[in-house]
Parts: C-alpha cells; sequence; structure tokens
C-alpha cells in the first residue's frame, strides 16, 4: 500500500480552511444577532440580515457536505 502525501496533504488543507471559514461565518452570524438585539431600528434591521445571511450560508455548507458524503 502506497500513500499519496500531495493528497492526503490537499485533502488537510482543504478541511482545515473550511472549518475555520464555516465557524468565522457562524461566529459572524451570532455577532450579527448580538447587534441586533443593541442597536436602532435601521441598524438592527442590517445586523438581522446578516446573522440570517451568516446562517444560510451555514446550513448550505453543511448541505452541501452531506451531500458529497452521500454521493
Amino acid at each position: 500500500m502506497d500513500i499519496h502525501w500531495a493528497a492526503l496533504g490537499q485533502v488537510f488543507v482543504v478541511s482545515l480552511v473550511m472549518t475555520i471559514g464555516l465557524v468565522a461565518v457562524f461566529t459572524l452570524g451570532i455577532v450579527g444577532n448580538r447587534a441586533n438585539q443593541q442597536t436602532g431600528v435601521g441598524t438592527a434591521l442590517l445586523a438581522r440580515t446578516g446573522a440570517w445571511v451568516s446562517y444560510a450560508l451555514c446550513a448550505a455548507a453543511v448541505a452541501y457536505g452531506i451531500y458529497i458524503i452521500a454521493s
């Protein structure tokens, strides 16, 4: 058995980058939700919209990952 180290390295790097990116996007959603509770009406709408977009991106990334695993 032979290990293809370049492919293993690529999988590691892509997994690391996607994990950090997904956590960062989810954190932006949490921060936007917190800002929604602490700001005025105009800014609250923008913060709430940004939070829901962040959550939607997280859900899409998870759904895509499940799709890749299942196929």
